[in-house]
């Protein structure tokens, strides 16, 4: 999908076929990864991104999670503890390098 991110890290945990539509939101979120990894130059670790209904229930995920629209991943910086990956993303979207959300 890009330079740095595959498809496969996006799957779903549980192992069932990403719908289409899903599929769209994920390319455009790799995108704004990469932008990212771009910037800090390191690996970035994809913890979790779409989980479909039945996946995001079981491991009690919110019943709004834009995990199950493919437009939210939790991710890991190598180096980095969360507050300055946070910190970082906030100053990209300011400066107008990220997209908002």
């Amino acid at each position: 999908m890009t330079k740095n991110f595959s498809k496969k890290e996006f799957e779903c945990k549980c192992g069932c076929e990403m719908p289409e539509e899903v599929l769209h939101n994920v390319v455009k979120l790799s995108t704004q990864l990469q932008r990212l990894r771009d910037h800090v130059d390191k690996p970035i670790k994809i913890n979790s991104a779409f989980r479909c209904e039945s996946h995001n229930q079981k491991i009690g995920g919110s019943l709004n999670s834009q995990h199950k629209f493919g437009k939210a991943a939790d991710i890991v910086i190598k180096d980095m503890q969360p507050h300055e990956v946070f910190i970082l993303i906030e100053d990209l979207i300011d400066a107008g390098e990220l997209l908002q959300g």
